[in-house]
């Protein structure tokens, strides 16, 4: 658990049938609650993955770079998929640029520190949640899509989390605490996201579930190298 500060932060709320995300303004209040409750994440990463980041630097924020330029992509790639969708399609504008922006902080503190972008890294722990999606219409296929995204952006988020708790570098602890706040948002607009668009008979609540228990498979085989996911 941990404290900070927000202005507009969506949280997700669970009901006996069904979620829904709730925008409040806090106004700089300062809110408190469990990582572990919220995303629902059914294995948390070793805290000594951090110590495994922090041991290459350089070689973490090269992959967190490309993860983000990813983020963004994904994004506009959703927009592709459901222009019609005016309110999804202005937020996920936003979050394509907020995504761009982070990419634009990392990339800054990787000069910063006289090093140079390295080449896209390959995501396996992504390409191995890519394969959960099931097929279907097209509406289906969206939903999916925005439930991929959510699952992702949980994971990425915690390990933010683990990354801003455990390192040593304090410029990074700070900017990672400060990101993940951010990204936590995105994570409840996708979810979002499906509830809105999921067609009668597509149980979201308990799709999700799925994913949850799923993507808790996955990562056991994860947290041994210095990348976001890995």
């Amino acid at each position: 658990e941990f404290h900070f500060k927000y202005n507009n932060f969506a949280l997700l709320i669970w009901l006996s049938n069904s979620f829904k995300v709730v925008k409040i303004n806090f106004s700089l209040f300062t809110f408190h609650f469990s990582f572990k409750n919220m995303f629902r994440l059914k294995l948390p990463t070793d805290p000594r993955w951090a110590n495994i980041a922090e041991g290459n630097l350089e070689e973490i924020l090269t992959d967190h770079a490309w993860c983000e330029i990813k983020a963004a992509s994904n994004a506009m790639m959703l927009i592709n998929l459901l222009p019609e969708f005016t309110e999804i399609t202005t937020e996920l504008t936003s979050i394509a640029k907020e995504e761009l922006d982070h990419f634009e902080q990392v990339h800054e503190i990787i000069k910063a520190r006289g090093w140079v972008l390295g080449r896209e890294r390959k995501d396996s722990y992504v390409n191995d949640l890519f394969k959960f999606m099931k097929p279907g219409n097209r509406k289906h296929l969206i939903v999916e899509r925005m439930l991929f995204a959510a699952m992702i952006e949980a994971r990425s988020c915690e390990r933010f989390k683990v990354l801003s708790d455990n390192i040593k570098d304090e410029e990074l602890a700070v900017f990672y605490r400060e990101l993940m706040i951010s990204e936590a948002n995105h994570y409840t607009s996708f979810l979002q996201f499906a509830h809105e668009l999921a067609e009668e008979g597509y149980d979201v609540k308990k799709r999700w579930e799925e994913w949850l228990e799923f993507e808790a498979k996955v990562i056991e085989s994860y947290g041994k190298s210095e990348t976001i996911h890995g």
